[in-house]
C-alpha cells in the first residue's frame, strides 16, 4: 500500500453525481452545502466557477476542476449572470449521503446550441487518514483538456447519455477513477509544489521504505531494520528519508499511527485503548495515550468523546 492509496481510500463517491445537466444560458448553479471535496468537469460548452473568496475560473469543455469545502461555489454561464441560482427542491441528497443540496437541471433540455453539459460528483470525506490528503490541497486545482482523465471523461460520457440498470453504481466509481486521476496528474503537473510524500514516493529507496510503513505500521520498525528491508545502510536511508520527506522515518511512523488510531477510536467503539494501541503497534497503553498526546494534542479518550459526539454533518465536513 501507497501513501496516496492509503490517504484516498475514504473518499468514495455514492450517490454523489449531480448530473449532466444541459443548461441553456443563463444559468447559475450555487453549491451550498460545503462538501469537503467536488469534482466538477465540462463535456460540452463552458462555464464559470466562482468560489466562495476566491477568483472566478473559466471551465473549459473536458477541463476538471476540484473545489475544497467547506466554502460554498456557484457555477454561472458569465460573471455577472442575470440568472436566479437554481434552488434546491425535496429531493435532493444531503452532504451526508454524499450528495449536493443541487440536483435540479438534471433533465434540464434547452436548444442544443450554446448549451454547457456539466457533471459533478460531491465526496464526502470521513477520518483523520484521508484528511491528510485534504491537507495537501488547495481550495481550487484545475487540471486542463487532454490529460490522463481523457479516456475516464469518454467513459463518463457514454454513461450519462443513457439509462440502465445499475447507471448510479457506473458512474460513482466513474467519478472515483476521475477523481483519482485528476489528483495524480495535478500532483504531477510541471512545476508544481506536491507534497513531500507525493514526491518521495517515486524516490526507489524512500518510496519503498514508506510503502513498508503503510503496509505494516505496527510492525516493531527501527531504522536499521527499514534499512535493511530496503536494501541500503541505515545513514543513507536515515539521511534520504529526512531530506524527501522532511522529517526521520520513525517520526513519520510515530504520526502515521496516531492518524491510523484516531480513526480506530471513532470506529471501533467497543475497543479499549489497550485493544487501538495493540493494533497500531503498541504494547504499552501508557506508551501509546503519551504518543497520542504529544502528536495530537489530546488523549486517546477524549479524542474518542469528542469525535464520537460531533454531529454526522461535521464528521464529513
Amino acid at each position: 500500500m501507497d501513501a496516496f492509496s492509503d490517504l484516498i481510500r475514504g473518499v468514495r463517491a455514492h450517490g454523489s453525481l449531480f448530473g449532466s445537466s444541459t443548461l441553456s444560458p443563463p444559468w447559475a448553479l450555487h453549491f451550498v452545502d460545503g462538501a469537503p471535496l467536488t469534482l466538477c468537469t465540462v463535456l460540452t460548452g463552458q462555464g464559470w466557477i466562482v468560489p466562495e473568496h476566491r477568483p472566478p475560473e473559466l471551465l473549459r469543455a473536458r477541463e476538471t476542476i476540484v473545489v475544497r469545502g467547506p466554502a460554498t461555489f456557484a457555477f454561472v454561464d458569465e460573471i455577472g449572470t442575470g440568472a436566479e441560482p437554481i434552488v434546491c427542491g425535496e429531493d435532493c441528497a444531503t452532504p451526508e449521503q454524499g450528495g449536493t443540496r443541487h440536483r435540479l437541471g438534471w433533465n434540464d433540455r434547452g436548444d442544443d446550441r450554446g448549451t454547457t453539459t456539466l457533471i459533478v460528483g460531491a465526496y464526502p470525506v470521513r477520518g483523520e487518514i484521508s484528511r491528510r490528503l485534504l491537507d495537501a490541497l488547495p481550495v481550487v486545482l484545475r487540471v486542463d483538456a487532454g490529460g490522463t482523465s481523457d479516456p475516464v471523461l469518454d467513459h463518463l460520457a457514454a454513461e450519462v447519455a443513457v439509462d440502465t440498470p445499475g447507471q448510479q453504481v457506473v458512474l460513482d466509481r466513474l467519478l472515483d477513477w476521475m477523481l483519482v486521476c485528476t489528483l495524480r496528474e495535478w500532483f504531477d503537473r510541471p512545476g508544481g509544489e506536491p507534497p513531500a510524500w507525493w514526491a518521495a514516493q517515486r524516490d526507489p529507496v524512500v518510496g519503498g521504505a514508506l510503502r513498508l510503513l503503510h503496509a505494516e505500521p505496527a510492525a516493531p520498525w527501527t531504522v536499521a531494520a527499514l534499512a535493511g528491508r530496503t536494501g541500503v545502510s541505515r545513514s543513507t536511508l536515515a539521511k534520504r528519508f529526512s531530506d524527501l520527506v522532511g522529517e526521520p522515518p520513525l517520526t513519520y511512523l510515530a504520526r502515521w499511527r496516531m492518524t491510523l488510531a484516531a480513526d480506530l477510536l471513532v470506529e471501533r467503539e467497543a475497543a479499549t485503548v489497550a485493544d487501538v494501541a495493540r493494533t497500531v503497534g503498541y504494547s504499552d497503553p501508557f506508551g501509546f495515550s503519551a504518543a497520542f498526546k504529544r502528536i495530537r494534542g489530546t488523549s486517546p479518550s477524549e479524542f474518542r468523546r469528542t469525535a464520537t459526539t460531533a454531529s454526522p454533518a461535521g464528521s464529513n465536513a
